[in-house]
């Protein structure tokens, strides 16, 4: 089940919140809210829920093991690490680690075919989370298996993040308020995270998608680029438009999520742009990965391996592909060259630095999107290449401008960039007043296009339900 289906947004979601706003206490409401959780997953992974279940059960039974006179705590941690990993390794990564060693010249292997559970790989970083901080501060842990289920399943955020760490999670689990305002703002939230979606990233995903599926020794020098920044900006309004949802969903029950995109395409370095890109993950990653290896505490070789280990693991984490693992690699390489001065970035007209950040960034992209590896080298070396520019790919290529696409890109670039909130700021407080009031009437209007466009739009999912 998706945010941006009729079955959500007219059945599940009303469901749900009307019930729980019928329920008097905050008990009833936390196991109102893991029923239709579980139900949310079970509706599109029926057979997976029960991979899930074991998960919740295993880290219940890690999390009590974590009472600070057991003496085992460590060893505890350790093996909930490794069991928690396995199991994502098994189910997202054993098809792939086979095909790596089938590759090799003195080793056969047959190569499973395992279906991948959506959001695997996110309520397993969660739970990881729990165990973790149940070690680190003894209380956290949750006596409550209903409770820590809630925290693990809750559909808001459960199959595409944003990956919630415990301890922003466990006071909200018992004291939580829902005010009419908050509930107008998650709505709002949630209006715009549906517009990105609908809008914007499917908009720019039928041209990255036909561009991307041309034969790439075919394209053109306009074609390649075209292609390359409609993705560019399909899997940033894709995933910012679902954790918009998210925030917004989890606000109109009471709960507040941090942000998980701050405008990464205004990034002036590398550095500044996974500060603001998928917050929850690279924060993740760095409180439990790389501070744990050391961080920049043991020199400069050190922290050197450290940052590539991390991003090594931040593709793979998004995928079980070399394509993910070169993506990873590349941000790690040129946060690792602007961190060591050997780009100094600081020192650089304003206007180039940007255009050096987007550029790594598209540029990367092109790996996280092609097939393989090999298509992702060609299709970027027909980014540069004056090769292709025959009349029938111009022809192509002014095909692909289509009025809604060039509304749509329009769009996509204002809103890529926190326009709004400067405007907002440089107005008098009742002109920022009556816009506010007037951003509700913008947001129902935005619905009602987003309605109509369900009617008439094939099936898209989220880019990130495959991870």
């Amino acid at each position: 089940m998706v945010f941006s289906s009729p079955v959500f947004l007219f059945i599940f979601m009303t469901s749900v919140y009307v019930l729980y706003r019928i329920i008097p206490t905050v008990t009833a409401k936390n196991i109102l809210l893991l029923i239709f959780s579980l139900a949310f997953y079970t509706y599109g992974e029926p057979k997976a829920i029960i991979l899930m279940i074991v998960s919740i059960i295993m880290n219940y039974i890690f999390g009590i093991s974590m009472k600070s006179r057991n003496k085992y705590r460590k060893t505890v941690l350790i093996i909930s690490i490794t069991a928690n990993l396995l199991m994502l390794g098994i189910f997202k990564y054993a098809g792939f680690g086979a095909e790596m060693l089938d590759r090799l010249p003195f080793l056969s292997m047959s190569i499973p075919d395992i279906a991948l559970p959506v959001g695997i790989s996110f309520y397993t970083f969660q739970a990881m989370s729990y165990v973790i901080d149940a070690y680190k501060q003894p209380q956290y842990i949750q006596k409550n298996i209903y409770k820590l289920a809630l925290y693990i399943t809750f559909f808001p955020q459960l199959v595409a993040g944003p990956i919630v760490k415990y301890y922003d999670f466990a006071d909200q689990i018992d004291k939580r308020t829902v005010t009419p305002e908050k509930t107008a703002q998650g709505i709002r939230r949630f209006i715009t995270g549906l517009s990105k979606k609908l809008l914007i990233a499917n908009t720019m995903a039928v041209t990255a998608d036909y561009v991307y599926g041309l034969d790439v020794n075919g394209l053109s020098l306009p074609l390649a680029w075209l292609g390359a920044f409609s993705y560019m900006m399909q899997i940033y309004f894709d995933f910012s438009g679902y954790s918009d949802m998210a925030i917004g969903l989890g606000k109109m029950f009471g709960f507040d999520f941090l942000e998980n995109f701050n405008y990464p395409y205004i990034s002036a370095s590398m550095q500044e742009f996974w500060r603001r890109w998928h917050i929850s993950v690279s924060t993740w990653f760095k409180e439990y990965l790389y501070i744990p290896l050391g961080g920049n505490r043991k020199g400069n070789i050190r922290t050197a391996l450290n940052k590539l280990f991390v991003f090594f693991c931040t593709g793979l984490w998004h995928g079980a592909s070399l394509n993910f693992i070169v993506w990873g690699l590349i941000n790690g390489l040129f946060m690792m060259l602007e961190s060591y001065g050997i780009l100094n970035t600081q020192k650089w007209f304003r206007p180039l630095r940007h255009i050096y950040t987007l550029l790594v960034t598209l540029l990367a992209f092109v790996f996280f999107r092609a097939d393989n590896l090999s298509i992702a080298c060609r299709y970027i070396g027909k980014m540069f290449s004056l090769s292709g520019n025959s009349p029938e790919n111009t022809s192509l290529f002014l095909l692909q401008l289509t009025p809604m696409y060039i509304v749509m890109l329009v769009l996509a670039c204002i809103f890529s960039t926190p326009v709004w909130q400067t405007l907002h700021k440089k107005v008098p407080r009742k002109v920022a007043s009556a816009g506010e009031a007037f951003s509700y009437i913008i947001s129902i209007i935005l619905l009602l296009v987003c309605i109509m466009t369900l009617s008439s739009a094939s099936y898209n999912p989220f880019i990130y339900f495959r991870f």
